[in-house]
């Protein structure tokens, strides 16, 4: 029940990665909002660069400056932020106490979560699309708070390419929402192989990089990574044949969901509304996922 105190997952970066359309976003605030109401510290990275809505979706009232202006810009405009594919220099000063970010950089809510917004490209213009700045963002930045660290959840774009950049290096947990589609399917299964790969120590792509310390520092960032583990859940899953057909196809690659979230006509109407997502039946079903989690973190998994 709501109100009990709980410490096992402060500290753990959980990145939300998903297809286009598979929720994930939708995942982030259902889990912000049962986190909030479990007393955890709660920072909510949106490190979604084109998406719009997460805050919305947060109960945020005014989305704060980007942490791409706060450490200086993107490189392909002029600015210090590099794509950790071409640059794997870890980002400068990455470790933040919330308590000392400029507080136009973060915004709360009346539960008080905090959301961060990595960057967005939309209003960047003409060659300025790449986003690898906000992957590497997205990578390196560690949130500290008081007492306690926060759990932060980072909200990763739509797709694998962020994954392929080597953003769950620096993850603990990779948390994947699966919908009801072949492609969702497939991206668990990629997902799931490019996390084995990295705790086996699988070294990145680096033919393109010419510098030698480079490569060797890309190699260093991959064997190092803290990347724990990949979960993954269900999501707009309108029926008990849809859920056992899931549940079916991920059991042939040996993937076993921690939990699902159905299909609930009021979150599409709410994310329309740039209304806050918070559908009760789906926290009760987000509930059960975070003891998943918990147990996990405690080691009971």
């Amino acid at each position: 029940m709501p109100g009990k105190d709980r410490h096992g997952l402060s500290g753990k970066r959980i990145g939300i990665f998903g297809k286009g359309g598979s929720g994930k976003s939708t995942l982030t605030a259902l889990l912000a909002g049962n986190l909030s109401r479990e007393r955890y510290r709660v920072c909510v990275l949106d490190a979604d660069s084109t998406n719009v809505g997460l805050a919305d979706a947060l109960g945020m009232e005014n989305p704060p400056r980007t942490l791409l202006d706060y450490y200086g810009g993107m490189v392909f405009s002029g600015g210090s932020v590099t794509c950790p594919v071409d640059d794997p220099t870890p980002l400068p000063d990455a470790e933040i106490r919330l308590e000392e970010l400029p507080s136009d950089y973060y915004t709360q809510n009346g539960s008080g979560v905090t959301y961060l917004a990595a960057g967005k490209i939309g209003d960047l213009g003409p060659g300025a699309g790449c986003d690898g700045p906000v992957s590497k963002i997205a990578r390196d930045l560690v949130i500290h708070t008081l007492p306690l660290d926060p759990v932060t959840l980072i909200d990763f774009k739509a797709g694998f390419e962020d994954s392929a950049r080597g953003a769950l290096t620096g993850l603990d947990w990779a948390l994947m929402v699966v919908d009801p589609t072949s492609a969702s399917l497939q991206m668990a299964v990629n997902m799931r192989e490019m996390v084995e790969g990295i705790k086996a120590d699988k070294l990145p792509a680096t033919a393109h990089l010419e510098d030698q310390g480079m490569v060797a520092l890309a190699n260093k960032i991959f064997t190092e990574a803290r990347v724990q583990e990949i979960f993954f859940v269900l999501n707009r899953v309108k029926d008990s044949e849809i859920e056992s057909y899931l549940r079916e196809k991920l059991a042939e690659n040996d993937i076993e969901p921690i939990g699902v979230i159905h299909e609930f006509p009021s979150i599409p109407v709410a994310w329309l509304k740039k209304e806050p997502i918070a559908t009760e039946q789906a926290l009760k079903e987000v509930e059960d996922i975070m003891d998943v989690l918990e147990e996990a973190a405690d080691g009971r998994s």
